[in-house]
């Protein structure tokens, strides 16, 4: 068994998002990406993978393929690694993201920023 705190994984900058590795396992990735509030996740693709988020902590918008939705703390949404999206910290407070990657599509998307 792994175990990870998740006080450990959410590491907040006032600078820069952050994104901190819990698990990385064969072809999966499980990630934090943490937000303060006016930080936003660029536009990206994950190809040939699926995308899982959890929203633990604050509120925000996902935009999906030019689709804006909030995403409330609590909600959980999938993506498939073709559609473009973005997250950004609208809200006043923190924001963190649990995301899993079923496949990591490159060596980068595996790694602490």
């Amino acid at each position: 068994m792994d175990k990870q705190s998740l006080g450990t994984l959410q590491d907040f900058q006032q600078d820069k998002f952050t994104k901190r590795i819990a698990f990385k396992k064969g072809e999966s990735v499980v990630f934090v990406l943490n937000f303060m509030p006016g930080q936003e996740l660029p536009t990206h693709k994950h190809p040939g993978t699926d995308v899982y988020i959890l929203a633990l902590e604050g509120n925000g918008t996902v935009t999906v393929d030019e689709v804006p939705s909030e995403l409330l703390k609590g909600d959980i949404i999938h993506l498939h690694g073709d559609e473009a999206f973005s997250y950004a910290n609208h809200g006043e407070a923190p924001a963190s993201l649990y995301v899993i990657l079923t496949k990591i599509p490159e060596p980068r998307y595996a790694e602490n920023i």
